[in-house]
């Protein structure tokens, strides 16, 4: 990779290109000079053993011009770190394709551009990401919509599906343990031996399937039984 040489303020938003269209990354280079708040730092392509070291220089945005869901280097990248990195990603010159879109999505892609997008929208799209904001063309919106409407029906099917079925001294139990009481003090409470609790306890665990007291009192609660703290 030939690094690009430019002056980089603090105030710009430094952009990594990765591109197999050599003739579409230097049209973009000469782009991006022209806006003074950002700077291109560096470029390659996706096809090169040394993409993963070309990632090592310090960026903001990350432009891409291809996306497999398989075999695609780019893609392993974006989905590697893209979620957790402090670079965002977006895609240019994609399909209007809703499976391609939900997969880049899903790798942790937050821009997504198509084939006809402007000069000014790519430019647009560089510092929205950089803000924070996630963009996507219209058209593709509704997929999105109907994605999270599916997911949210089905995690509620899935709740009320496998929902705890307590008897009356667990749901005791969980109560006394959302108020941060011991075992010691439940047992107290309750006229119940420790041992007795500790095992209610583990079985309550289980029966939710939480590592911990407190996950399992908000599992518990988020299945709608009325815990008080």
């Amino acid at each position: 990779m030939d690094p690009v040489s430019e002056i980089v303020s603090s105030l710009s938003i430094r952009v990594f290109l990765m591109m197999e269209n050599r003739l579409l990354r230097e049209a973009l280079i000469r782009l991006l000079r022209k806006r003074s708040d950002l700077v291109v730092v560096g470029y390659d392509e996706p096809a090169d053993a040394t993409s993963y070291q070309a990632l090592e220089s310090p960026f903001d945005v990350l432009l891409i011009d291809s996306f497999q869901t398989t075999c695609c280097p780019t893609a392993k990248i974006v989905r590697e770190t893209g979620g957790k990195a402090a670079y965002k990603a977006v895609l240019i010159g994609m399909e209007p394709d809703e499976e391609l879109f939900m997969a880049a999505v899903r790798s942790g892609v937050m821009g997504y551009l198509l084939k006809d997008a402007s000069a000014a929208e790519l430019v647009a799209a560089v510092r929205a990401v950089y803000r924070g904001e996630a963009v996507c063309p219209p058209q593709l919106c509704a997929t999105l919509f109907r994605f999270v409407a599916h997911v949210v029906e089905e995690t509620a099917v899935k709740r009320t599906a496998s929902k705890p079925d307590l008897t009356l001294r667990q749901q005791q139990l969980v109560t006394l343990v959302a108020k941060g009481l011991t075992n010691k003090e439940i047992a107290s409470q309750l006229n119940l031996s420790e041992f007795t609790v500790r095992n209610h306890i583990h079985r309550i665990l289980k029966q939710v399937d939480a590592g911990s007291r407190s996950e399992a009192v908000e599992t518990i609660r988020a299945y709608g039984y009325s815990i008080s703290h």
